[in-house]
Parts: C-alpha cells; sequence; structure tokens
C-alpha cells in the first residue's frame, strides 16, 4: 500500500521496524524453505493467546485501520476516492463509527472469504482473525463477495475472469494478508481456494499470484501500525501475534521462491556472491524400517554457511542448520539415493554433493494385538466395539474386524460400529492389527458381545441429522424414539471449534439451552439458524436460533464441516456429531449428515461410516423425518373423543368436543413429522390441504389415532 502517513507516526513506526525483530529471536531465520515456514508457524501460532469475538473487531479496527491523517476515519481497503464523486461505495475514508451494514457504513470484510475456507470460515477462530480483517464500504464488500483474487491494474473491481482486483493501493495487503493465514490456519486457508494462480514453482499451495504483489507493492507504515497494535496484549482487542511478511516481506520470497521481495531487516542482503562449498563425507546410521539419520561434513563459506537442503531421489524434503538430521516417512525395503547441498544466508546456494545411496530394513514385525476389547451403545441390530491402539516399530495402518470368525472389515480407527445384526443374538468379537506392510498380528482374546431383545427399545433423545449447507443454511436435527414424550429442560447443545485445532474446548460462551421444547414421541425436532435461507429448513424448524451478536451469530448452530456439536443432558455429553478434539478434520464439509435407521441410541464415540449416511451439500430434503420413526398401527379411541369419517375427504369430525371446549390438536405424517399443530374448540376439522396418505392425530398429546386421508 502506498505510503500516505504524517512525518510524526512515521517516525514512531520507523523505530517500531528495527525493533520488531526481538519478536522473532526464539525463531532460527537461518532455515529456508518449508523449514522457515513451520518455523515462523510456531511463532505466529503460539503467540496468538487473545482470541477475538468477531463483535471486537469493530473496536480493534477503530485503533489498527485509524487514518492517519484523520483520527476520526478509517481507511477502507479496496476503495480509491476522496469522497467527492457521488460514488460512496469507492470512497477510501470513512467515519470511524459510521460501521454496520447498511448502505453509507463500513462493515468487516474478510478478505479470506468465508465460504472459500476448508471448510467454510464461522465468526470464531479463523473468522474472527483481525489479521485478514478489514474495514471495508458495505456495499463494495458485498459486490467483492466470494470472488477469489485475480490479477488487474488501477482500482478494485471484478475482472473479466470474474475475479476480484483489490486494486493498486491495496493488493499487497491483501498477499501478505493471505500468506499470514495460510500460515496460521494452513489447509484451512489454502491460497488456491482465494486467488487465481499457479502453485507448481512453490514447495506447498502458495500460488505466485500472491507473490508478485508482495513484490510489486512494499509495505506500508499503516500496515505496520496494525502489527503493532496486535502484538501488545495490553491492548483491549489485541491477537498477541504478528504478521511476519508485514514484518519482512522477504521471508514470503525465503519460503516459497518467486522474485525477491524487500529484505526490511537487511539479513538476507549483501554484496556477497561466492556460495558455500559442496557437502561432502554423506554417512549414515540407525536405518531403521521407515527412517535414517544422515550426516555430513560442514561446508566453508567466506561468510558463513546457515543451511543444508537434503533432498532424496531427487526431491528437495528437509532444510536445516545442522550437518545431521533424520528423515523419516520412508517405506521398508527400499533403496533411496540422497544428496545434501549448502546455502548462505543470502541464499548462494553450492552444488548438490555426490549422490548415497542406503536401503531401508524389511519390515517383518507384526503390531501387538489389540487389548480391551469393550461393547457398548446396542441396540436390536447393532453394537459398538472400541478398543485400545496397538504398536508397531513402523506404523500401525487399520484394524481388522472380526465376528463370528468372520472378517468384516478393515478400519483405521479404534472403534467400529457392527451393524444389520440379528436382534437378541451373542457373537464372537475379535480385532488384529496390520501394519503398512501387511504384517498382521494375532487375533484378539475373544469377547461376547449380544444385541437387545424385542423389549429393547430407544431410552433417550440423539443427534438424526447435521446439514453443513452453503452460508448460514445450518440445521441440527435431534430424534425422539421412545414411547414417551421428552421434555428438554435437562438438555443443551455446545460446539467446539476446528475440532480444538486451537486449544478450544466446548464453547461454553455460546450454549444453547433448550429448556423450554418438549419432543413429542416418535417425532423429530428441528434447530435452524436464524440467518437460513432455504424453505425446507425455515417450513420444517421447531426452534429458529437468531443470527446475532447476542448468541455469537447463531452458535452453535453456525457450525462448520470441522465443527464437533455435542448434546448435553444435565451437563454430561450424551451425544456427538464430529470427533471431540479431532483437529482440523473435514468429516462433514459441503455434507448433509443422517443417522442410519440402525442407531436407536446416542454415542458418544463419533463414528462417520458406521452410524452415519452422508448426503450433498444443501440436501435437506428429508429434514424433519427420520426413517426409523413409524406410527403405532394401533387405533387409540379414547372414552372421551372418538372421530369420523375414517377413511376422510376433507371435513374430519371429533366426536365428544364441544363448541366450548378448546382442544390442541397435533397432525403426523406416516414418517413421524409433525404437520399442522392448532387450538380449536370446533367439532369438526378441514383437512382439503392434506395429500392423500396415512396420518396420525393427536389430541391435547393424550389422544390418539390414525385416520386416512382419501
Amino acid at each position: 500500500m502506498y505510503n500516505r502517513i504524517t512525518l510524526f507516526i512515521a517516525f514512531i513506526i520507523t523505530i517500531s521496524t528495527y525493533c520488531q525483530q526481538s519478536y522473532y529471536d526464539d525463531v532460527d531465520l537461518r532455515v529456508t524453505g518449508t523449514s522457515l515456514k513451520e518455523a515462523l508457524a510456531t511463532k505466529v501460532i503460539s503467540t496468538h493467546t487473545q482470541f477475538l469475538f468477531y463483535n471486537q473487531v469493530w473496536g480493534a479496527s477503530k485503533v489498527t485501520d485509524i487514518n492517519p491523517d484523520n483520527n476520526q476515519e478509517v481507511l477502507l481497503i479496496y476503495g480509491f476516492e476522496n469522497g467527492s464523486d457521488s460514488d460512496v461505495t469507492n470512497d477510501r475514508e470513512r467515519g470511524i463509527d459510521t460501521n454496520g451494514a447498511g448502505s453509507g457504513n463500513w462493515n468487516r470484510e474478510h478478505v479470506y472469504s468465508q465460504s472459500l475456507g476448508t471448510p467454510a470460515l464461522s465468526d470464531s477462530g479463523p473468522g474472527s482473525d483481525a489479521h485478514h480483517l478489514r474495514p471495508a464500504d458495505a456495499q463494495r464488500n458485498s459486490s467483492r463477495n466470494n470472488r477469489k483474487f485475480t490479477n488487474g491494474s488501477g482500482n478494485s473491481g471484478i475482472q473479466t475472469n470474474g475475479g476480484w482486483y483489490p486494486g493498486d493501493e491495496w493488493k499487497g495487503d491483501v498477499a501478505r494478508m493471505m500468506m499470514y493465514m495460510y500460515l496460521r490456519y494452513d489447509e484451512r486457508c489454502l491460497p488456491t481456494n482465494i486467488g487465481m494462480g499457479d502453485n507448481s514453482a512453490t514447495p506447498d499451495d502458495m500460488i505466485d499470484l500472491f507473490l508478485e504483489w508482495n513484490v510489486q507493492d512494499p509495505v506500508s507504515d499503516f500496515e505496520r501500525q496494525r502489527n503493532t497494535y496486535h502484538e501488545n496484549t495490553a491492548n483491549e482487542n489485541a491477537q498477541g501475534n504478528r504478521n511476519p511478511f508485514i514484518d519482512n516481506p522477504i521471508l514470503a520470497t525465503r519460503i516459497w521462491g518467486g522474485s525477491k521481495a524487500e529484505d526490511v531487516w537487511g539479513i538476507y542482503t549483501s554484496s556477497d556472491s561466492e556460495a558455500p562449498s559442496t557437502p561432502t563425507n554423506i554417512t549414515f546410521s540407525n536405518i531403521t524400517t521407515f527412517s535414517v539419520d544422515i550426516s555430513w561434513s560442514a561446508s566453508t563459506d567466506n561468510v558463513e554457511t546457515t543451511s543444508y537442503d537434503v533432498f532424496v531421489d531427487g526431491n528437495l524434503v528437509k532444510n536445516t542448520v545442522n550437518t545431521a538430521t533424520t528423515i523419516s516417512g520412508l517405506e521398508s525395503n527400499t533403496n533411496y539415493s540422497f544428496t545434501v547441498l549448502a546455502k548462505d544466508i543470502v541464499n548462494n546456494t553450492s552444488a548438490q554433493s555426490q549422490a548415497e545411496s542406503i536401503s531401508t530394513l524389511q519390515d517383518t514385525v507384526a503390531p501387538t494385538v489389540p487389548q480391551n476389547i469393550t461393547i457398548g451403545n446396542e441396540t436390536t441390530t447393532s453394537f459398538v466395539i472400541s478398543w485400545d491402539a496397538s504398536t508397531d516399530n513402523t506404523a500401525v495402518t487399520a484394524y481388522e474386524v472380526y465376528i463370528d470368525d468372520a472378517k468384516i472389515t478393515s478400519v483405521t480407527e479404534t472403534t467400529f460400529t457392527a451393524t444389520n445384526l440379528t436382534l437378541d443374538t451373542s457373537y464372537k468379537v475379535q480385532i488384529s492389527a496390520v501394519d503398512k506392510i501387511g504384517n498382521t498380528s494375532a487375533l484378539s482374546a475373544p469377547i461376547t458381545a449380544s444385541t437387545n431383545g424385542n423389549d429393547a427399545a430407544s431410552s433417550e433423545i440423539f443427534f438424526s441429522e447435521y446439514v453443513e449447507g452453503s452460508s448460514n443454511n445450518k440445521a441440527i436435527e435431534l430424534v425422539n424414539l421412545t414411547a414417551t414424550d421428552i421434555d428438554l429442560d435437562d438438555y443443551s447443545i455446545k460446539r467446539q471449534s476446528n475440532g480444538g485445532v486451537n486449544g478450544d474446548d466446548w464453547d461454553e460462551n455460546n450454549v444453547l439451552f433448550l429448556s423450554g421444547y418438549t419432543v413429542l414421541s416418535n417425532t423429530t425436532f428441528v434447530i435452524i439458524n436464524g440467518s437460513a435461507s432455504k424453505d425446507e429448513l425455515i417450513n420444517n424448524a421447531d426452534l429458529v436460533h437468531p443470527n446475532d451478536n447476542t448468541t455469537g451469530y447463531g452458535a452453535p448452530i453456525n457450525f462448520n464441516g470441522n465443527d464437533p456439536v455435542g448434546l448435553f443432558k444435565n451437563e454430561v455429553l450424551i451425544d456427538i456429531i464430529g470427533s471431540y478434539n479431532g483437529g482440523s478434520a473435514n468429516f462433514a464439509k459441503d455434507k448433509t449428515l443422517r443417522r442410519k435407521t440402525s442407531v436407536t441410541q446416542p454415542n458418544t464415540n463419533f463414528n462417520l461410516n458406521n452410524e452415519w449416511d452422508i448426503y450433498s451439500k444443501d440436501n435437506v430434503d428429508d429434514i424433519g423425518n427420520h426413517s426409523a420413526i413409524t406410527l403405532s398401527t394401533e387405533v387409540f379411541n379414547s372414552p372421551k373423543f372418538k372421530i369420523h369419517p375414517n377413511p376422510v375427504d376433507d371435513i374430519l369430525y371429533i366426536q365428544g368436543n364441544s363448541d366450548f371446549e378448546t382442544i390442541f390438536v397435533s397432525i403426523y405424517n406416516y414418517l413421524g413429522k409433525k404437520i399442522k399443530a392448532f387450538e380449536t374448540n370446533k367439532k369438526e376439522i378441514n383437512l382439503s390441504d392434506l395429500k392423500k396418505g396415512i396420518f396420525l392425530l393427536k389430541i391435547n398429546n393424550s389422544y390418539s389415532t390414525k385416520f386416512i386421508k382419501k
């Protein structure tokens, strides 16, 4: 971004620039490539000690993005005009308190678009990271929408390829923000998801577009003031970490290559053009089935050799400052060729050493036998098998599940749900462990598992559907397969952001308490995000959870595909979708999950493959229904109420009701979904709007009967 700051502020930030390298005192800045990326990521993550709520970004922006020439204004990303024309959407400045979503206001622009994350970013975690949230005109922000960044020239706007050019003044800012998001959140915020460019010349997903913008638009003092604020956690809305690519843009070059960016610190720039000597005397030790220790003689240099690149079969696998390292992740009983080259601090590079070869050991050792097999969540047709992890000299890659001496399946986790079993039957269960080569342990000691009999029934409500749709089309469905209505006063729903990847526990600040609601026997209960737009969700909702600042913007019903959701009873977890502390595994990104019919009880051990059916994004045609629900085959006519005729054309008469007695009527379809509910003091009900079929009628939640609509 162009430097438009007053002399005084420039002086203060210049002093900060020379001092700021102390933040990186515990980072080895001599390494390059992915080694440097990992070192910087460790620093940025470890110092990110204050996680902002989305609302706090307003306060942070009013400090970090203040206009250096007018402290009553903020600068608007993508803006380029001083406000003198009639178009407010292109303004570069806006009143500091003129914030909101309306026309003429400034809003918080997710420079890394929420919907382009993997999975989509929510309003917490990466979605509320202030390093990529910038003030923008609300309408211009909407115009950008979720368009990927692309090359252009001049002012910001949509390009012919459908991408978004941020403008000459802002493209460097954008590049460095996208680099930070990739460094901080890794595969959650991939550069190829947010920009149009080529990543073939980089060691990972970084694209040439951002590397070019980082060079073409140097860092401004305006950008630096953001870093200065956020490092200091004494500031009310500071995060504690910095964006390294603002501090020194050449760090991007040293990680990803490309044209040389500015070296603010000067440590990577000199007139030295002499390369170190080529490494010699490569030796190997501690050769295993999957790894080897490699060492070599130190290279010499006219100044100093600072790091070495290690190649395996011609592919760069590691950069290190030492003359010895361990290379792992190799295949058993395989020959590999190793070479090493040396670098100095300004990246003068030696030739690669003479190639030396070794073969890894052959893996003939089987894993240990699985232990502590347990059975739980028994139903009439299924049960859950769990066991302790085995160990191996290389790595355990799978477990084989045997039931009654027959191999049923192979799984990678230490749990499996056996389904399609016979009711009231005992089975012999055994497990074996397998390594990458196929060495297999002995079978575990057999244990007996049994399905329930006919009298076994569901005793608790549980999750039956998880909708992770586009934008705010998020929903959770509960099902009650018990014989009684269940009051929800003791129940709540919580979410864990990103599988605990940031060390987060269940979000206790945004709990959805379900008190005041009831789930009737053999019915579902649908909870949707208040900003959901799909008619199927809106029409079938039993609880619409508002999406505003009072609810954490719909939390916990604002989950993404890696956000575990828990159902709690009296603060005890009874059911879960997703693995608690499972990391950023995208178990449900852009998917709808529906509980299999065979599952009739909650389970605190998430088993995607065996308990859930997976459907495409925004598939909500079954919301409000659950295939395990069946209507009673008996007809109950109480002495107090009887209905006629049955079958019925349009008008159903209720015998026993007077014109003075108000009753509560509920009608359910054959899948158990409530489709009508109302109070009446009439003797007749107009059913002309119902389609043909079988329905259940309930009166006062006490008396029920089936009827047929002709």
